[in-house]
């Protein structure tokens, strides 16, 4: 895991809890496995830039803000 995955998960699961939007949620509306998102938001997975992009866009925050 890297410092960059970690921190990146840290702030998807920050705003999806601001957002009052379970995991389960997101992940749907990304189109990728709960158990996925969940590694997402450990900092276990890179993820590519897109879905990064999907995932700033569902949680209605400009993207610059999911990187640390």
């Amino acid at each position: 895991m890297s410092e960059l995955s970690i921190a990146f998960g840290q702030l998807v699961r920050k705003y999806r809890k601001e957002k009052k939007i379970s995991q389960e949620k997101l992940a749907l509306l990304c189109n990728i496995d709960r158990s996925y998102m969940g590694r997402i938001e450990r900092g276990e997975v890179n993820i590519t830039l897109e879905k990064a992009y999907d995932i700033a866009k569902i949680l209605e925050v400009d993207f610059s803000l999911l990187l640390p």
